[in-house]
């Protein structure tokens, strides 16, 4: 009557995923394969994997011989190795299974108004810790509360967590991570011990996904991995899942500057130039045909103006002032498009601005 209903093997329950499991790995059957973002496959697993910040991997490493850890907070910005680094310190802590019950993580995901941290908060500090793992190692009698993207915080959340730090100090330790530290009230940074994260250099980004593409086989060129640096700004986690992005698109084709460009949304630098050369001509029709051809390639206005700020201000042939109104004129509408106005018509604006001081 249904042929689409498939009979169920002997031995099998549609219940039961364990046998159904079984029954897929077993003769005949493939298993199924477990995808994972590299983000979370490369993701330093100790302390001594985090790349480039010397100074906090020094601090936690004496912390973690000691097994005295201070409240802390890690700030600068995003995709530097702030919770990939705390993380790897809980697990060098209380290993890969007690992490689950000695550690609490809330992102800017979750609610975190002033109930959360009366509540969720104030309830798993409370709770107490023993100084032995389950393997019978000794670890900390502590536990560790993770908070993500702090500075997204309400100000009265901040200011009942400043209690329970106080209260909690001998059961729980806090780490903060956000991106401005200028964010945090002062009554909290001040029980803090603070570490910037720096962005990471180019050098570190370079071996760091030349060791990805190696160990996931992939066939690049430097001009690829230039492009993939250029286009991250100094941010692992976008270098990486643009990395995964243009492997899967190429498949086992090398990976070319055009195809990162292409994943990253980057506008090439000849479409610049040719933007930039068309404002000499001091024609508005040549310049509102060309803004129309950029924006029927699907380009996005925001990008094409961080990119033509680059380019101004490497300008020779303008003075000072010219850069000055320009980049002024840059900003307006940066903010107008913040603000949802027309890609187009602010576009033109700008260009218009740009074509009248070149042309002066």
């Amino acid at each position: 009557m249904h042929p689409f209903f498939k009979p169920r093997e002997a031995g099998t329950t549609s219940k039961d995923p364990k046998s159904l499991e079984a029954a897929g790995s077993g003769k005949g059957g493939k298993s199924k394969q477990k995808h994972v973002p590299w983000v979370e496959k490369f993701r330093p697993r100790s302390v001594d994997d985090v790349a480039y910040q010397d100074e906090v991997v020094a601090v936690l490493k004496k912390s973690l011989e000691g097994s005295d850890l201070p409240n802390l907070l890690f700030y600068g910005p995003p995709g530097t190795g702030k919770t990939s680094t705390i993380l790897a310190a809980a697990r060098s802590l209380f290993g890969a299974e007690m992490m689950k019950l000695r550690v609490l993580e809330l992102n800017a995901s979750d609610e975190r108004g002033i109930n959360v941290v009366r509540e969720k908060v104030k309830k798993f500090a409370q709770t107490t810790a023993s100084g032995t793992r389950p393997d019978g190692k000794p670890c900390p009698p502590f536990k560790i509360i993770i908070l993500d993207e702090a500075d997204s915080m309400t100000a009265p959340a901040q200011a009942a967590l400043r209690r329970t730090m106080e209260k909690e100090s001998k059961s729980t330790r806090f780490c903060l991570i956000c991106n401005y530290v200028s964010r945090i009230i002062e009554p909290i940074a001040s029980r803090c011990a603070k570490f910037r994260f720096k962005p990471l250099a180019d050098q570190i980004l370079t071996e760091k996904l030349q060791e990805i593409c190696e160990a996931e086989k992939i066939s690049y060129d430097k001009e690829s991995i230039k492009a993939l640096i250029d286009s991250s700004e100094g941010d692992m986690r976008k270098a990486i899942t643009y990395l995964q992005s243009v492997a899967r698109l190429k498949g086992d084709e090398e990976v070319t500057k055009a195809d990162v460009y292409e994943i990253a949304g980057v506008i090439s630098d000849e479409t610049i130039d040719v933007l930039i050369k068309v404002c000499h001509s001091n024609s508005y029709e040549k310049l509102e045909k060309k803004v129309q051809e950029v924006m029927f390639e699907g380009h996005s206005a925001a990008q094409i103006i961080t990119q033509l700020h680059d380019k101004i201000v490497q300008l020779d042939n303008l003075n000072d002032q010219q850069k000055s109104v320009i980049c002024e004129k840059l900003a307006v509408v940066d903010k107008c498009l913040m603000d949802g106005a027309d890609e187009y018509l602010q576009l033109m604006a700008l260009f218009t601005t740009m074509m009248r001081e070149i042309c002066r």
